[in-house]
């Protein structure tokens, strides 16, 4: 979930919201699927803050393609779906 910077320092980068424009810290995992892409089981992942997990669950959710909001410390990432950034 984690990695290191570009600099080389070891430190490690904190997951920032997917939200375009946000730096803040990740709070949550969106987990999503377009079902005319992808198969059932599969799950693809938004991060999201604590200010725009709802505007992002809103714009899946009307799409039909919200499957799970998890606390980003909690999230178990499935089998078959995409990693973390």
């Amino acid at each position: 979930m984690t990695s290191s910077n570009a600099s080389g320092s070891g430190s490690e980068e904190l997951p920032t919201c997917s939200a375009k424009g946000c730096r803040d810290a990740a709070v949550w995992v969106l987990a999503w699927n377009n079902p005319t892409l992808h198969t059932p089981e599969r799950r693809k992942t938004w991060l999201a803050c604590e200010e725009h997990r709802e505007h992002l669950s809103q714009f899946l959710g009307v799409r039909g393609f919200l499957k799970d909001v998890v606390k980003l410390d909690e999230w178990v990432q499935p089998e078959g779906s995409e990693r973390l950034r």
